[in-house]
């Protein structure tokens, strides 16, 4: 009997240890592991990349000027550590750390300041994508061609910058602006003939189908005369007067060019005076202040219908 309690004894206390071991192991194993883990969504950017974004964003890096206004728009200018050379909208992202050219952006200097998010757009080079994700950076990539898409790919960084409320106001808002305008030139009957230039040296360049500046003529109440081109390209001084344009669109460096140009001095819109040029960044930036490009090609194209938009 006595042996028997002392069996039940060592089986007794051979499991009081077995359990003290697995206890301890649990205990270590708990301390090792994070109480929280950061939250990880993945999200195709408009490159057709998946991007696996770790939770909210606090340092961002905007390389293209368009980024920059939406970033600011949405109230992520604190959290903006560096824009490109060229973002000069609003104001305040002129105090912000350069970063170079959104096509040579300086790669060491976007390392140096740390970012978790870099917003780049449609143009920057897939070799200088890569190589800010080799060295372990989070890149996502924006591509506008319309209206709409630019309204998804606000609402899409509110998303991924924990921003939504204010993207889905914002969004609104620009929506707005935009019927308005399209309200009163959908169903006209009368659409001139527009041309608009990008950029007249060394080459002249213009927008065609698949463009927003495409879009902005088109829903301001026009046709654009190179609506036979996809995307943006060079053309011929031949190309433009065999569509004769009733209306030339420019963005302001073109513009003393296009008045004074003897090769559009034949076009009906340098005959009738209806070449005009507007802020470069409200026709070529797809960010929120494109719909106050929309205004003035609405107004350029039909100034019986439209008031001179406020500056």
């Amino acid at each position: 009997m006595s042996r028997m309690k002392r069996s039940c004894k060592q089986i007794f206390a051979r499991g009081i240890n077995w359990f003290l071991v697995f206890l301890s192991i649990a205990l270590v194993l708990t301390a090792c592991s994070p109480t929280e883990q950061t939250p990880v969504d993945y999200v195709f950017d408009d490159l057709g990349r998946l991007v696996a974004i770790n939770g909210t964003p606090q340092r961002i890096v905007s390389l293209a000027p368009s980024n920059t206004e939406i970033l600011f728009a949405l109230g992520l200018g604190e959290k903006v550590v560096g824009v490109t050379d060229w973002c000069n909208y609003p104001p305040e992202a002129l105090e912000k750390e350069k970063v170079g050219g959104y096509v040579t952006p300086d790669i060491e200097k976007i390392v140096a300041l740390n970012p978790d998010l870099i917003l780049v757009a449609y143009g920057t080079p897939m070799e200088v994508i890569n190589t800010m994700v080799g060295l372990g950076l989070t890149v996502f990539g924006i591509k506008t061609t319309d209206l709409d898409d630019l309204l998804n790919d606000i609402r899409r960084v509110g998303e991924i910058t924990d921003k939504e409320v204010e993207a889905q106001v914002l969004t609104s808002e620009m929506a707005v602006g935009i019927k308005a305008v399209t309200d009163q030139t959908e169903e006209l009957e009368q659409r001139p003939r527009v041309f608009y230039i990008v950029g007249h040296e060394p080459s002249l360049w213009t927008a065609g189908q698949g463009t927003f500046i495409h879009e902005l003529i088109e829903k301001g109440g026009g046709v654009n005369t190179c609506q036979n081109i996809t995307g943006y390209s060079e053309i011929s001084i031949e190309y433009v007067l065999a569509r004769d344009p009733e209306i030339i669109i420019t963005g302001e460096w073109s513009y003393d060019w296009a008045i004074n140009a003897s090769e559009l001095a034949s076009t009906n819109a340098s005959q009738t005076g209806r070449i005009y040029t507007l802020d470069d960044d409200l026709a070529q930036r797809p960010g929120p202040r494109l719909v106050e490009g929309l205004e003035w090609f609405a107004y350029f194209i039909h100034p019986e219908i439209f008031e001179e938009p406020e500056d």
